[in-house]
């Protein structure tokens, strides 16, 4: 069967950079006092109670299985009898047979919904359709003065941003800074030992817009909500990490200041204060153990430009090319001469990791890259890429844009809209475009890869469902295609809106494995 055939192209990934709110790794010493012994016992046991009281309140997903249908008025029949056990909210499905060309099942499927991360479909389409899956992006150092015969580089240096949001350690050994020792080490072998200018960030490649419309301000301080820039490094993260021989950062950046007054004591334990203070310092105290695991925290970089200057700037010093300029932002002179690159992986290995992990931060670039286009026609913003996603939608996949809404590329924002109809009408698309198999190797394989690894496991949709997730506090989504059992291949969108997010979660993978046993 079709997706069978297409599962050899899945690509196993590296794990992706954690994305969870900055939490202390503190350990402390017991108490050895009676009073705080029954202090713990007893907050212990209010919190237990306290859990139990809210489990108690929280109504249990209805048991329901799936069913086997060899009709479309059986299949319907179930389908809308599963999507009845909804309590509230509003609830878009749409199935149609890819094989047959007809509609198996739709209920509001013209219901615009927030679509959580399954846009991230949305964005990988039309990335694939604007770029190609083989498309890469070049980050460029480049000097617009002379290099002389005793290493001199008489001028300022440009790091110019491509967009890439894949410029970290993910896909190259050495950690977050590997990328900026990679360009630095170009230099060296170029014989640069000093550069008289500065050492300028160039991320215009994007607009300003660091923070797209609709996130909400409980996200900005979580790794999954990192800043957007033409110019960025380890998605927009920096993390603090604490040993006993001191604190560092990673990548190492000129552009963030480090103290650290952390005193080194006996044991195995730590207890540590990390705060990052209004000025964009970052200021480590308490005590480490000498025999201390390395203590690990993460922060959202608020300027991801400056931060990715100042760590080739970093990366320079540590292998002793003299800098003696600051690192500052501005625009590459159309003079300026290439002295070192750094390629991305393929757009196709990209996506996958996007997919599979839902990586907020790659949708994010890559909708405004797929903007700008392959020979950068235009800037990547928001307005390019909403009008680009319009034109493709109604000139390619041939669906009414009137309802769709889109203000990022990750469907993180609380403002995007998009239909079950448009959905699956994109799914017909992409399933026939010349990237298809690479867009289906992309998505989560039911019981068996990422975020699907846990759900619809032991039945037909297992190892054949393969579908993009979407959770938020308010939506619960699942899109993409099943082999039904006699063959056709089924294109399907499930979007719900509301707080019995639950059940309709437990609904979708009962509905998801019912359209795998289904034949007529």
């Amino acid at each position: 069967m079709l997706f069978r055939k297409l599962r050899i192209l899945t690509v196993i990934l590296l794990a992706s950079v954690a994305a969870a709110p900055v939490q202390s790794q503190t350990r402390t010493k017991k108490k050895t006092t009676s009073s705080a012994t029954r202090r713990r016992a007893a907050a212990k046991k209010a919190a237990s109670s306290k859990k139990s009281r809210r489990a108690a309140k929280t109504p249990a997903a209805p048991a329901v299985s799936s069913t086997a249908p060899r009709t479309v008025a059986s299949l319907m029949s179930d389908m809308t009898s599963m999507a009845g056990r909804i309590r509230s909210g509003k609830f878009g499905i749409m199935a149609i047979s890819l094989t047959r060309g007809d509609t198996l099942f739709s209920e509001n499927a013209g219901t615009a919904l927030m679509p959580a991360s399954t846009m991230k479909m949305l964005t990988s389409a039309v990335a694939f359709e604007r770029l190609g899956p083989s498309y890469q992006f070049s980050t460029d150092v480049l000097h617009d003065g002379t290099l002389g015969p005793d290493g001199t580089l008489s001028g300022n240096l440009y790091l110019r941003g491509d967009g890439d949001p894949s410029l970290s350690g993910r896909y190259m050994p050495g950690g977050p800074s590997a990328p900026m020792n990679y360009l630095a080490d170009q230099l060296a072998s170029r014989g640069v030992k000093r550069v008289t200018g500065d050492v300028i960030g160039d991320a215009s490649a994007f607009d300003d817009q660091k923070i797209p419309e609709g996130w909400l301000t409980r996200y900005l301080q979580a790794g999954y909500a990192a800043r957007v820039s033409g110019l960025s490094l380890n998605e927009n993260l920096v993390w603090v990490t604490v040993t006993p021989d001191g604190a560092k950062l990673e990548p190492a950046t000129s552009a963030i200041p480090l103290i650290s007054n952390v005193k080194t004591v006996a044991g195995s334990g730590a207890s540590l204060s990390v705060r990052r203070q209004g000025d964009g310092t970052i200021l480590v105290s308490g005590r480490i153990g000498s025999n201390s695991p390395p203590r690990r925290y993460e922060y959202v970089v608020e300027d991801p430009a400056t931060f990715a200057t100042g760590a080739l700037k970093a990366a320079l010093v540590a292998r002793g090319i003299a800098v003696d300029g600051n690192i500052r932002l501005g625009i590459t002179p159309a003079t300026a001469a290439k002295i070192a690159s750094i390629q991305s992986p393929t757009l196709d290995r990209i996506i996958s990791a996007m997919n599979r992990e839902s990586i907020n931060h790659f949708a994010e670039l890559l909708m405004r890259d797929a903007a700008r286009g392959p020979r950068h026609e235009k800037q990547g913003n928001v307005a390019n890429g909403q009008a680009l996603l319009r034109n493709f939608f109604a000139t390619r996949v041939g669906a009414d844009t009137m309802t769709l809404e889109v203000h990022d590329g990750s469907g993180l924002s609380t403002l995007d809209r998009v239909t079950p109809r448009e959905m699956v009408q994109m799914l017909a698309y992409a399933h026939n475009a010349s990237w298809g198999p690479w867009f289906h190797a992309s998505l989560p394989v039911a019981g068996e890869s990422e975020l699907l690894k846990r759900r619809m496991r032991g039945g037909a949709a297992q190892g054949n469902l393969h579908a993009k997730t979407g959770t938020t506090n308010d939506v619960i989504g699942l899109g993409g295609y099943v082999t039904a059992l006699n063959g056709e291949v089924i294109a399907f969108s499930f979007i719900y809106n509301g707080n019995d997010r639950w059940t309709a979660k437990s609904m979708i993978d009962v509905m998801g494995a019912t359209l795998a046993n289904f034949a007529r």
